[in-house]
Parts: structure tokens; C-alpha cells; sequence
């Protein structure tokens, strides 16, 4: 149990580390410059993304997909609450500065990004046939092949 939290806390950790790079980038060199900044901005999303699909597909070979779903989702929703509390502080701006509508894009936009990546990942293994439960069933009719068939007499 006790490994199965430092997994979730280090992905939560590093997704975290995603969004407080993207924050100094924009801070340290486009202060003033939104475009810019929404690039960035982006930029994280699709690292954060594809992050997630890498971590879904390696995860989804060995484990059953209601396992790694509730450590994945629990370290998005750590990731999550630390991205929109203290992210801003980290920067020297107020989380809440930007308004409700600015606060809900963020939790909106983190969460499209995650799930994105999440199924993304989880297609990708699902139509390789190599998430937990098609190796399952592949073991199963190979066993139930390899069994030969009982002779039965009159």
C-alpha cells in the first residue's frame, strides 16, 4: 500500500513540476505577452497529456484497468487541487486573481488535457491488444486449445 501512494504521489508530483515550469516560463519570459503565454500554456496540456498516455499504456499491460484508473485519477486530482491553489503563489499571483471564470477554465482545460491523455493511452493499448484484459483472454484460449480433448467411450 504503502508503494501504490508513492506512485501516486510521485505523478502528481510531476505533473505539478509540468505546471510550475510552464508558470516560471511565462513569468520569467513573456510577462507580457498572451499569446505567447497561451502557447505555453498549451504546450503544458500536451506534455501533460501525453505524459499521462505513456503512464496509462505502461500501466495498462500489467494491471487491471480499475487498479491503475483510481491511482491515475487520484494523482490528477492532486495534481489538480496543487496546480490551481498553489501553482499561482509559486509565481507571486493570487489563485483566485483572474476571477471565477479564469479559476474554472484552469480546472476545466487540466481536466480535458488529462482525460485526453488518459484515453488516448488506454485506445492505443486497447487496439494493440495489449491492456490486462485482452492478455487475459488470450491466455484463457490458449489453455482451453492446448487441453486435448477427452475420449469418451460407449
Amino acid at each position: 500500500m504503502k508503494d501504490r501512494w508513492r506512485a501516486i504521489g510521485v505523478l502528481a508530483g510531476a505533473l505539478f513540476a509540468v505546471n510550475v515550469v510552464a508558470r516560471v516560463i511565462i513569468k520569467l519570459g513573456f510577462d507580457g505577452n498572451d499569446t505567447a503565454a497561451d502557447r505555453v500554456s498549451l504546450g503544458m496540456f500536451v506534455v501533460i497529456g501525453t505524459a499521462l498516455a505513456a503512464i496509462v499504456f505502461v500501466q495498462g499491460r500489467t494491471r487491471p484497468a480499475g487498479s491503475w484508473g483510481a491511482d491515475v485519477g487520484a494523482a490528477v486530482a492532486i495534481a489538480l487541487a496543487l496546480t490551481v491553489l498553489v501553482g499561482p503563489l509559486l509565481v507571486g499571483n493570487n489563485p483566485f486573481g483572474g476571477g471565477a471564470g479564469l479559476f474554472f477554465a484552469q480546472i476545466w482545460l487540466y481536466l480535458l488535457a488529462a482525460g485526453a491523455g488518459v484515453a488516448i493511452g488506454y485506445l492505443v493499448l486497447t487496439a494493440l491488444g495489449l491492456d490486462h484484459r485482452s492478455q487475459q483472454l488470450k491466455r484463457y484460449a490458449e489453455t482451453k486449445a492446448a487441453k486435448p480433448r477427452r475420449v469418451v467411450r460407449r
